[in-house]
């Protein structure tokens, strides 16, 4: 059955302002930026422009699902590095996929609640950076190594170390693995794709769709909350580095099958892209605003997470969406915009056929009926992660400013951004344009 829950709450959270890097293809090895660079460089670019001082904040929340070792809560390493001072509280969270947005809704609880007023929420992550670990094997190894005693006790240790040893853990590949059901993302792609017939042809043209769109959102001057960021070499990277501007469904057919090499049909074409970014957004409650003569961007209305079997993990957007629609009194014509973020574009092809499935509906979703077909005209405007990248913990907030972005200029209404998340979740934001 739908949740019916009240929605309602003190203070409205609303959001000022938000900034974002762009987002850099991971290639092979760890990239220019640390994840506390990345968000450090899109939040200085958000507070400079602001009445208020970084000290001014309440909190700093940011999401991030692979910190580094040397970043540890970075949430309070971006507040001290922002110029916040010592005396601002920054915390991390950790939801996976959407770890960005679950810093979001925390931020907006806390100003509903009264127990904020000005709080820097979203997130970040350096994919490239993911650590490479040692196995079982070689810890046990060191272990044994150093509680050798003598130089003969140490020379026989070593003597056992072996080929075996050798064999790393690669972070990002098992943080991309759902130990519940033993599958990757990509894999429960195909599940759900095989769920709702779609087809292999269909995923690739909706996966030269986003590139097409992010790359004129870029030509056209749309983009204008990505802030440029210059490494240490002096380059300026100003755009999202994995757009393919000659993308196309031609091409894209001609690739094979990355996750089921057999019979598969997700690529790494009709895939988001591993990638560092962050993403950042000022939220203010109605008091802030009114006392620092902000400007206003949107508000976050509600918020909703849903849980489902992890090995369709990919349909999470379908399980928190319909809830939330349900809760608002809310049809698909009364949406103006949605974002789904494009882990694959067979599991945003699958999200949309499983919400106008009558059947799923009803016997899955605990609905009376079909919440209906989401118009792809609404749908993405401006591309999403098969060309922009998935850096995990900062991809929930840039759906959430995008949709707000776009809002603005198509001058106001309602939207929704959703996602799915790793290990079986969904969660979906109700937003509105700035208030009149």
């Amino acid at each position: 059955m739908a949740k019916t829950r009240s929605a309602s709450h003190a203070s409205r959270a609303y959001v000022v302002d938000g900034a974002r890097t762009p987002f850099l293809k991971a290639r092979g090895r760890p990239g220019p930026f640390s994840a506390s660079d990345l968000v450090v460089a899109a939040g200085r670019a958000l507070l400079a422009r602001q009445p208020v001082a970084p000290e001014a904040l309440d909190e700093v929340i940011l999401g991030c699902a692979m910190p580094s070792p040397d970043e540890p809560n970075i949430g309070r390493i971006a507040a001290l590095r922002l110029g916040c001072g010592n005396k601002v509280p920054g915390f991390t969270v950790m939801r996976n996929c959407a770890s960005a947005m679950q810093a979001l809704d925390t931020a907006a609880r806390n100003i509903w609640l009264g127990r904020a007023d000005l709080v820097l929420a979203g997130g970040t992550e350096a994919m490239s950076r993911a650590p490479v670990l040692f196995n079982e094997d070689m810890v046990n190894w060191l272990a044994d190594l150093a509680r050798a005693k003598s130089p003969l006790d140490k020379a026989v240790q070593v003597s056992r170390l072996r080929p075996r040893h050798f064999s790393p853990v690669i972070a990002l590949i098992k943080g991309l693995t759902d130990p519940i059901v033993g599958m990757n993302m990509g894999q429960t792609c195909e599940v759900i794709a095989h769920r709702f017939g779609i087809s292999r042809k269909e995923m690739d043209r909706f996966a030269a769709r986003s590139h097409r769109r992010l790359a004129a959102a870029f030509d056209e001057g749309r983009m204008d909350e990505v802030v440029a960021v210059y490494d240490d070499a002096g380059r300026a990277h100003e755009e999202d580095d994995g757009l393919r501007r000659d993308s196309t469904e031609e091409k894209l057919a001609t690739l094979k099958p990355f996750f089921d090499r057999k019979v598969g049909q997700v690529t790494a074409g009709n895939s988001s892209q591993i990638t560092d970014g962050a993403a950042v957004l000022l939220l203010a409650s109605e008091a802030a605003v009114k006392a620092h003569k902000l400007e206003v961007l949107g508000v976050i209305e509600d918020c909703e997470w849903a849980a489902l079997d992890p090995a369709e993990m990919g349909l999470g957007p379908a399980h928190a969406s319909a809830p939330l629609l349900a809760r608002h009194g809310l049809g698909l014509d009364d949406i103006d915009y949605w974002e789904i973020n494009e882990a694959f574009a067979g599991q945003v092809l699958a999200c949309l056929a499983a919400l106008d499935d009558e059947d799923y509906c009803r016997n899955v979703l605990g609905l009376e009926g079909a919440v209906g077909r989401i118009d792809e005209d609404k749908l993405n405007l401006d591309g999403g992660a098969i060309a922009t990248g998935h850096p995990v913990g900062a991809s929930g907030a840039r759906i959430v400013l995008h949709a707000l972005k776009v809002l603005e200029r198509q001058g106001g209404g309602t939207a929704v951004a959703t996602l799915c998340i790793g290990g079986g979740q969904g969660g979906a934001m109700l937003l509105q344009s700035k208030p009149e």
